[in-house]
């Protein structure tokens, strides 16, 4: 009887304990939906190593905000749009994730963006490059830290852009290429294209579409450029080996990962405009990254590494500015403007578009026997502001 009316007393204390007490933090869950498998899956590994090292920098090594745990859950879109779609549908509805970061393929992307206006919660794009991801495909759910396919374009005139240079532009025959021409052509001042050569996506056979090119441009004055854009299969760089020298025309393109780069060897001299190479960028995110990955990987952090790393930078800005208030209101309304530290420098996500405006780097291509891909040395970085990259949504 003595122990029974001990219980009922200590009944009410113990629950005025618990009620007083410290209340567990729920974890902070965010849904990496990438590339693990498939055709982007150099791409897919380098983020997703690099989204776990930009969480780790912007905490401190602790992977926690305001005493709430960040917990990253992996899903692998293999590059499909629908299992992307599928994965991210349970990761927003069964797992309850506050946001997701990913996807690898612009495909995919596209696919997962009406997710996040179904579900009412944060997608931050990176690394997909499609305009349409922030223009009008868009919602109000959707940042990128990636860089768009105008702003790589843009930033590759910008560096290509001088007095009496003629360039013939040869891309892809689909969206990809032929806006990357008109972005590129939009942003000249000063050098005039003269041919816009389209193939097919499965061009193997370069030979007809390179002797148009030549055409176009050998008998022009002044500086000859054959400007490439290019993704996935086909290596139309094969047209060195019809040799353009013979016609003082000189062959460029944007930088590209370390194993592509490797092929650029050819090219001493070569311009264009990079995304990232590890040697450019002087901060302390970037000295850390770098001096990190070598540790731990023994080889640089590529172009998808440092892009990865600035989402989980930009994920533990916008948390540390609520609080650890994943309510997706409270996310948006910290991150519309908010500029942040990467690798890179600092970005900015615009308003308008949620768009992360960012530097690209001109650089000019050496050959250094201690690499074994031609090493991008900077020309100059090419600001934000000097890139005038329009907002393609209806906001």
């Amino acid at each position: 009887m003595l122990l029974t009316r001990l219980a009922r007393i200590a009944a009410p204390l113990l629950a005025g304990a618990a009620l007083t007490g410290p209340v567990l933090a729920k974890d902070i869950k965010i849904a990496h939906v990438y590339s693990k498998t498939g055709p982007f899956e150099a791409y897919g590994k380098q983020t997703q190593v690099g989204l776990l090292m930009g969480l780790e920098y912007a905490t401190g090594g602790t992977m926690t905000v305001n005493g709430r745990k960040i917990v990253v859950l992996e899903k692998d879109d293999q590059g499909k749009p629908d299992v992307g779609k599928s994965l991210l549908s349970a990761a927003y509805g069964d797992d309850k994730v506050d946001l997701a970061v990913g996807p690898s393929s612009s495909g995919v992307a596209l696919a997962l963006l009406p997710v996040a206006e179904e579900y009412k919660k944060v997608l931050l794009v990176e690394p997909a490059v499609a305009d349409a991801i922030t223009g009008d495909k868009w919602n109000r759910y959707i940042f990128r830290t990636g860089r768009n396919s105008t702003q790589d374009a843009v930033a590759n005139a910008v560096a290509m852009d001088k007095d009496n240079t003629s360039i013939a532009m040869l891309a892809q025959d689909y969206a990809f290429g032929r806006d990357a021409v008109k972005a590129f052509k939009d942003a000249l001042k000063k050098a005039k294209i003269v041919h816009e050569e389209y193939l097919p996506l499965n061009t193997t056979d370069f030979t007809a579409g390179a002797q148009r090119l030549f055409d176009s441009l050998k008998d022009k004055p002044g500086r000859k450029v054959i400007f490439i854009v290019w993704a996935g299969a086909g290596n139309p760089f094969k047209i060195a080996d019809l040799d353009p020298k013979r016609f003082g025309i000189e062959i460029a393109t944007g930088g590209n990962i370390l194993p592509v780069m490797a092929t650029f060897k050819q090219f001493p001299g070569m311009e264009g405009a990079a995304y990232y190479y590890y040697d450019i960028p002087k901060n302390p995110a970037n000295n850390w990254l770098v001096t990190e990955h070598y540790k731990r990987f023994k080889q640089p952090p590529d172009f998808f590494t440092a892009g990865g790393m600035a989402a989980g930078m930009a994920v533990a800005a916008a948390l540390k500015k609520t609080n650890g208030d994943t309510k997706t209101e409270s996310l948006i309304k910290a991150m519309e403007g908010m500029s942040f530290d990467t690798p890179k420098g600092k970005m900015t996500f615009r308003k308008e578009d949620h768009q992360a405006l960012q530097s690209m780097y001109h650089f000019k291509l050496k050959n250094d026997p201690a690499f074994a891909w031609a090493v991008p040395e900077l020309v100059r970085e090419i600001k934000p502001e000097e890139m005038q990259i329009p907002i393609r949504n209806k906001r």
